[in-house]
């Protein structure tokens, strides 16, 4: 057990493999029980994404089922090739990517649509992690632009959710209360202050959205909204062999080059909220870090370009994901950190602890019991999340502008997002920054609106002067 020699300030052992260092339980990592039975109940959220599949691809149940837990096999690869994040979707881009694949008609051309897209992420993604070009090729992006980008994101989100025929007209009081609930544990700052004086709302704060989730399988029956949910012993059957033969390359061939042209406007869409994420991360470790100097951790964006990249490049080939593979399940990377910081006798190392959880969430999806319980109300978990990452994507994406002419592009960049799709998004931007911007492209401007900009405006004044 190499992980019992770690000394004070070091990495935790590894085996080297070019831009990956290779862990494996148990030897190179404590194997975190905590971890792992919580990740056994969290896997209700990975499996919230099945009735998306169902919903684009018209797929039946279990091999809906099959993708996902081809995903979860694929989230591994993170932590043991050496990346301290909780791996998880590109949420955001979610309603994004289901409009364009929706362009095409049901069947055949709409998963062909699904596998260029996924395929064209994956291959951008190596290129960026394989050259480092990766944070160079955001900043090329204008402020305006990319604001509405997020913002568009973030709405499209929200929009999916309320939009005629959209989840909340299935489970109107289902919906309502539990996000009422979820905003309330997740944002208000009266449970931040209430969780630090009570032990037990503490450990609820960490779960995350699961004990909404379970909150949603008790209130939806008794609205008449879903089923009570009848559990069933067992193991899970995912229906591999109708995937492979009707939902992939193996049955189904290649797509169109075509394709791959048309998927690119929103492919760079996807790519700009997903860059935001790998952003997030780097943020929360160096976080962690500043607690737990006993372990050196290092977190290497070019590197999780590398396993995203791979895991969308393989997913398109195996069973295209109409959810993506993103650096980070946001939620739950601050669950791990805020853990990690209690010290070496609570979690002895970062990656221990975003392991064990993901081992913890690939064995929960073979098992009946969690999957029954959760399948009446799959939707409205979907539902949950899409709102909750429509709030943070509304406010991360105001707060990428810079001054108030910023915002008008971002929310006419944004609207027509929403219902026109990226590549007149894209067109639409870059028209109006060329328009209000010229020369100044590229910088925009700064005008004091948000105060987080007031410093970068001194230093180009002193710089002017």
């Amino acid at each position: 057990m190499k992980w019992k020699n770690r000394k004070y300030g070091e990495e935790s052992p590894y085996i080297p493999a070019g831009p990956f260092k290779v862990r494996l339980p148990f030897i190179h990592y404590r194997f975190e029980w905590p971890d792992y039975v919580q990740g056994l109940l969290m896997c209700a959220v990975d499996l919230s994404a099945i009735p998306l599949l169902m919903e684009l691809l018209g797929m039946p149940f279990e091999v809906a089922l099959a993708i996902v837990v081809l995903n979860g096999l694929f989230y591994l690869l993170h932590h043991l090739l050496g990346d301290p994040a909780v791996p998880g979707w590109i949420t955001p881009a979610i309603p994004l990517i289901m409009l364009y694949c929706q362009q095409f008609p049901e069947g055949p051309e709409r998963v062909h649509s699904l596998i260029a897209f996924q395929l064209t992420l994956g291959i951008l993604s190596l290129l960026l992690g394989a050259t480092g070009l990766a944070s160079k090729v955001v900043r090329f992006i204008p402020p305006a632009l990319k604001s509405g980008i997020i913002l568009g994101a973030g709405l499209a989100a929200i929009i999916s959710v309320f939009q005629v025929g959209g989840r909340f007209e299935l489970f109107p009081w289902t919906i309502s209360i539990a996000i009422g609930i979820g905003f309330y544990l997740l944002f208000s700052k009266h449970f931040t202050q209430f969780q630090n004086r009570n032990s037990f709302w503490k450990t609820i704060a960490k779960l995350g959205i699961l004990p909404v989730i379970l909150l949603a399988v008790l209130i939806a029956p008794i609205f008449g909204e879903a089923k009570w949910p009848s559990i069933e012993w067992g193991f899970s059957s995912p229906d591999f062999i109708t995937l492979w033969n009707e939902y992939t390359v193996f049955g189904l061939g290649l797509p169109p080059l075509m394709m791959f042209i048309t998927a690119i406007p929103t492919v760079l869409a996807a790519y700009i909220v997903l860059f935001g994420d790998v952003l997030q991360v780097k943020a929360l470790v160096e976080d962690g870090q500043s607690v737990r100097p006993d372990e050196k951790v290092e977190y290497n964006p070019n590197r999780s370009h590398w396993i995203f990249g791979i895991r969308n490049s393989a997913m398109s080939i195996l069973g295209p994901d109409v959810t993506m593979g993103g650096p980070v399940w946001s939620a739950m990377q601050v669950v791990m950190i805020e853990r990690y910081k209690k010290g070496r006798k609570a979690m002895d190392s970062i990656f221990g602890g975003v392991g064990s959880f993901r081992w913890g969430t690939n064995t929960g999806l073979f098992l009946l019991p969690i999957v029954s319980l959760v399948e009446p109300i799959l939707g409205v978990a979907m539902a949950l999340t899409l709102l909750i990452q429509g709030y943070v994507n509304i406010k991360i994406g105001v707060l990428e502008a810079r001054s108030q002419k910023d915002l008008g592009v971002a929310g006419i960049v944004a609207a027509v997002l929403c219902t026109k799709g990226a590549a007149l998004a894209f067109a639409v931007g870059i028209m109006l920054c060329l328009l209000l911007y010229g020369k100044d492209f590229f910088k925009g401007e700064i005008d004091k609106t948000f105060n987080k900009d007031s410093e970068e405006l001194k230093k180009q004044e002193k710089q002017v002067s």
